[in-house]
């Protein structure tokens, strides 16, 4: 048989050879030496047979993972959603495995703490009845009440909200907030329903859920097609139940209790991430060539906090267009092209090119600010980046991160990188409970001050495990949730 065949060969129904050219993350080793592995698994019960012991627990679980993920169960390739629930379980059972962590314990983790699923029918302005379907998953309570957004979008489903319920909690774990994790949302498009009804809505999905959330049970906040005017009516309609709770939420209207220096938030979260990742390597952010991925919050956020900061912004993109400059973008005049226009198209300070380039444009970091799942096995191979900031969900599947490794590629995942809204959220829930409102520059010295931090120990975390960051992240966070779980008395 050919040995540098890298293909998967069926023998039989039930047994497959893989083929796996990976890194050797044993430090001791050349960098660049690679070490081919053949693996012999029977599918029905998966014994690991690895013809190598000189890789490191972390690649020999990696692969025996690999190999369980052709098992999946329920997932169709081509689904985002259960590509993004295979993709988070996957990682945190590696990280589990990492940690040693017993088996009953890992699989109770693993599984949610509460999903919910309800009914929302409202009049709509013409008189007529509408029916949607609300979500609601509370995943891990171990570390503090459950932490996550509320979305509308017309493809919200139940593994999809599984999947960034789970995320939340090592999110907020890694950022070492006291919170575990939850997200919901609304099958429903926003832009087809008017202020009014969307008001409606919002107030019929808090009727069906209020005695499910709370100030130390669930906090939900903004997500995709949701923002502070949508918490403000779930503040409203929550307090005619448990009189006036303003913690109930987070990313509110500042006239309501929301937090300075939350809108820019996660934005400026990957500007902190990104200094921190760079001093680690020796290098600063100034006169970098950055591509931005996404102009919403996030991404117009950071990229003009990382401008401030001396960085070019050579590149960007949203859903209008996309915009290059390779002698930087002018971000404030762009901001104000957006503001005016609703998109980044038709810039003057800028050539138009394919959006379907931005994400291979040579630069030295790029961040894809945007939808998961853009960067993938069809364009990993051409990433030019030295350096990617996961501002986004899930921008990176699996497939990629390993191509990315073999480049030399440093990928700073999300569970870190985009942790500054939620931490700036859990400010805003300190705020509310204690009563007394912070100025924007606390917020921001506080928020600087737990991104470093969190690198630092994702760092350690990579130390003790031999491992890259995405999984020195999941292992950090699965590890604390997983010591909270065990001192409340796990298995007692």
């Amino acid at each position: 048989m050919n040995q540098s065949d890298p293909k998967i060969l069926q023998r039989k129904p039930t047994l497959y050879i893989h083929r796996f050219l990976l890194h050797n993350q044993n430090p001791n080793l050349d960098p660049g030496e690679k070490k081919r592995v053949i693996v012999e698994v029977d599918t029905d019960s998966f014994p690991l047979i690895c013809k190598s012991t000189q890789f490191s627990t972390y690649i020999h679980i990696k692969i025996e993972l690999e190999l369980h993920s052709l098992q999946a169960q329920g997932c169709s390739q081509s689904s985002t959603s259960c590509g993004l629930f295979s993709s988070v379980s996957r990682n945190f059972k590696l990280a589990a495995r990492l940690l040693g962590l017993d088996s009953k314990l890992e699989k109770s983790l693993l599984i949610p703490f509460r999903e919910i699923k309800v009914e929302c029918t409202i009049p709509k302005d013409d008189g007529t009845l509408a029916s949607f379907v609300g979500f609601r998953v509370q995943h891990d309570n171990a570390r503090g009440p459950m932490k996550g957004g509320i979305r509308y979008h017309p493809e919200v489903d139940p593994d999809e909200v599984n999947a960034l319920a789970q995320l939340m909690t090592w999110k907020t774990a890694v950022a070492n907030i006291p919170y575990g994790g939850a997200k919901g949302g609304i099958g429903c498009n926003p832009g087809d329903l008017s202020i009014s009804e969307l008001e409606r809505l919002t107030r019929v999905f808090t009727q069906k859920i209020h005695d499910l959330v709370g100030v130390h049970t669930d906090v939900p906040a903004p997500d995709m097609g949701t923002n502070p005017q949508t918490m403000a009516w779930i503040l409203d309609e929550y307090s005619k139940f448990h009189g006036y709770s303003p913690a109930v939420v987070t990313g509110k209207p500042i006239d309501l209790g929301g937090s300075l220096g939350r809108d820019a938030a996660t934005g400026r979260g990957v500007l902190f991430a990104t200094e921190a990742l760079l001093k680690e390597y020796g290098k600063n952010i100034a006169g970098k060539h950055v591509v931005v991925q996404g102009f919403g919050n996030v991404g117009s956020w950071a990229a003009q906090l990382i401008s401030e900061q001396g960085g070019k912004i050579v590149a960007v993109s949203d859903i209008t267009g996309a915009i290059k400059n390779s002698s930087g973008l002018d971000i404030p005049s762009l901001l104000n092209h957006v503001k005016e226009t609703r998109g980044v198209k038709g810039f003057s300070g800028g050539d138009s090119i394919d959006p379907n380039s931005i994400l291979v444009e040579d630069c030295d970091i790029l961040i894809p600010a945007a939808l998961g799942g853009v960067i993938n096995r069809d364009n990993a191979k051409d990433i030019k980046a030295k350096f990617i900031i996961e501002a986004a969900n899930h921008p990176t599947d699996p497939e990629a991160d390993e191509i990315l490794s073999k480049k030399g590629v440093v990928v700073l995942p999300d569970i870190y990188a985009n942790s500054g809204g939620v931490t700036v959220s859990y400010f805003e829930w300190v705020q509310n409970i204690q009563g007394f409102t912070w100025d924007e520059d606390k917020v921001n010295a506080e928020l600087k001050k737990y991104m470093t931090k969190g690198f630092k120990d994702v760092k350690e975390m990579c130390k003790a495990h031999d491992c890259d960051f995405r999984m020195g992240a999941f292992s950090l966070g699965v590890n604390r949730v997983a010591k909270a779980t065990i001192l409340r008395g796990w298995g007692a």
